[in-house]
C-alpha cells in the first residue's frame, strides 16, 4: 500500500533515509526555491524519478494546503521492532531511551514528538495500533521528515509491551500532572521508556498503573497542563541532560 509524503524537508529526508521506498517525486509547476532545488538534487542523486506537474495535481495528491510545491509517492511505512531499538542502544553503548505514546491521536503532536525523539537521540518511539495516529503524510510533515529516520514500533498490546520492557530492566516513567515525582528528582540515567498520555486525557489509568514511577514537570504558571508534544520534548531533554550526552545533528 503506497503513501503520499508532502513538503520540501520531509521529502528530502525521505529520499535520504529511505530512497528505495520512493516511487516518484512531483514538483508543482511554478514552485522554485533553493530548498526545492536541494531536495530535487537529493532525489536525483538517489536515482529517484522527479517530474514537474500542474499545481492542482500536486495539491490533490497531497490533500493538504501545506505541500510547499512537492509531493512524493512512497511505499507503505515500515514499522520497526522493539528489539531493533534496544539493539541500536546496545550498538551505541548507550542506555536505552524510548518514547511511548499512549493514544496520541493528533498527527501534529505525533509528528512533533517523533521530531523531538530523533533530534534528542532516542532509540525508538512506540505507539499502540488502535486509538492512535498512524504514520501518515501529515505526521511526516509535522516531524519535518524525522519519522523517516526514527524507529517507530506499532504494538497490539501496549500494556503487555510495558510489562515486557520492565522485565528487560527498563524503567518506565509516565508523565503525569499530579501525584508524581518532580522531574528534577527523577533518575533517568539508566535504560528508560518515557510515556506521554493522549491529548486532553493524559495517561490512561491502566497505563499509569503499569509504570515504574510517574514524573511531573514543575509548573509555575496557571495553565492546567502542557501540550503533549512539549511535555514529551521536556522529558526527553531531561533524560539526555542527565546522561551528559550532547546530541549532534547529522546529515546522510
Amino acid at each position: 500500500m503506497s503513501r503520499v509524503v508532502f513538503g520540501v524537508r520531509p521529502i528530502e529526508e525521505l529520499c535520504r533515509a529511505r530512497p528505495r521506498e520512493v516511487v516518484i517525486v512531483y514538483v508543482a509547476d511554478g514552485y522554485r526555491s533553493k530548498e526545492i532545488e536541494a531536495a530535487v538534487a537529493v532525489a536525483k542523486d538517489r536515482g529517484i524519478t522527479v517530474e514537474f506537474r500542474p499545481r492542482a495535481l500536486v495539491a490533490d495528491l497531497a490533500a493538504s494546503p501545506n505541500h510547499q510545491g512537492m509531493a512524493a509517492v512512497a511505499g507503505e511505512f515500515q514499522y520497526a521492532r522493539i528489539d531493533e531499538m534496544l539493539g541500536a542502544a546496545t550498538a551505541a553503548n548507550e542506555p536505552a531511551l524510548l518514547l511511548i505514546l499512549d493514544c496520541i491521536t493528533d498527527p501534529q503532536n505525533f509528528g512533533a514528538l517523533v521530531r523531538s525523539a530523533e533530534v534528542l537521540g532516542a532509540h525508538g518511539v512506540i505507539v499502540p495500533d488502535k486509538h492512535a495516529a498512524p504514520v501518515t503524510g501529515s505526521v511526516v510533515k509535522a516531524s519535518a521528515g524525522a519519522s523517516e529516520r526514527m524507529r517507530i514500533a506499532r504494538v497490539h498490546n501496549l500494556l503487555g509491551t510495558i510489562d515486557w520492557l520492565r522485565e528487560q530492566g527498563i524503567a518506565v516513567w509516565g508523565g503525569a500532572a499530579e501525584g508524581a515525582i518532580q522531574l528534577d528528582q527523577a533518575d533517568l540515567r539508566g535504560p528508560v521508556a518515557l510515556i506521554i498520555g493522549g491529548e486532553g486525557r493524559g495517561l490512561r489509568t491502566a497505563v499509569a498503573r503499569r509504570c515504574s514511577s510517574l514524573v511531573q514537570i514543575p509548573q509555575r504558571g496557571h495553565v492546567a497542563s502542557l501540550n503533549a508534544s512539549v511535555a514529551g520534548a521536556i522529558l526527553l531533554y531531561e533524560a539526555v541532560r542527565q546522561r551528559g550526552m550532547s546530541p549532534q545533528l547529522t546529515r546522510g
